[in-house]
């Protein structure tokens, strides 16, 4: 029966392979986007940025505030990584 069900749903296989390649780029800029430290980077950038006058604190105060909570969000997530696709 394997065989006769590979052979039926082989028109279907660039479908199938296209569908493992979007999830495997999903999880792995989610990976990207929820590292503590490319986080941690991007929150000393931002207060280069302010003490050089390249932004206000208003800016400063709400991409400091991002930045938090996606490493709250990493932070939980490192306990279950499988989190990160769930939410």
């Amino acid at each position: 029966m394997g065989l006769i069900k590979e052979v039926l749903l082989l028109p279907f296989a660039p479908v199938r392979g296209s569908a493992w390649v979007m999830r495997e780029l999903v999880r792995e800029a989610e990976r990207i986007h929820y590292d503590p430290g490319a986080i941690r980077a991007e929150l000393a950038r931002l207060e280069e940025q302010l003490d050089s006058g390249e932004i206000t604190a208003e800016e400063f105060d709400r991409r400091e505030d991002e930045l938090l909570d996606r490493l709250e969000t990493a932070t939980r997530a490192s306990v279950a990584p499988d989190e990160w696709t769930r939410q």
